[in-house]
């Protein structure tokens, strides 16, 4: 009998403490029906596919799931192949606020930042 021993796989994103904070902050004003923030790469943009951040109201399958302090953080199925290995961080300062990624996936991005390429 061989022993087989589970071990948990990392998150294909890795938040950083600012970026669960804003989740936290989202989910404290979040409509009464939302479950978590979801991360999805729809096409857009001049490079292809963009960042969107949105609120979810179902778990949907194979959805990657990530447990956060201030709530469920979700990355779309069809994304995490885009996002594996990505840091995700909250930014603020006088003139903007945002998620930003790292992406080491990301081959190219257009010039204002909007949108990225693999």
């Amino acid at each position: 009998m061989t022993d087989t021993k589970s071990r948990a796989r990392p998150a294909a994103v890795i938040l950083t403490p600012s970026a669960e904070q804003r989740v936290a902050d989202l989910m404290a004003r979040a409509p009464a029906d939302a479950i978590g923030v979801k991360l999805s790469t729809p096409r857009r943009g001049c490079s292809g596919l963009a960042y969107s951040v949105d609120y979810v109201t179902a778990e949907t399958p194979f959805d990657e799931k990530i447990i956060t302090p201030g709530g469920t953080f979700y990355i779309d199925a069809a994304s995490v192949l885009y996002l594996i290995g990505s840091t995700m961080d909250w930014r603020e300062d006088d003139f903007a606020a945002g998620f930003v990624f790292e992406n080491p996936n990301a081959k190219g991005a257009c010039g204002c930042g909007e949108s990225f390429m693999v």
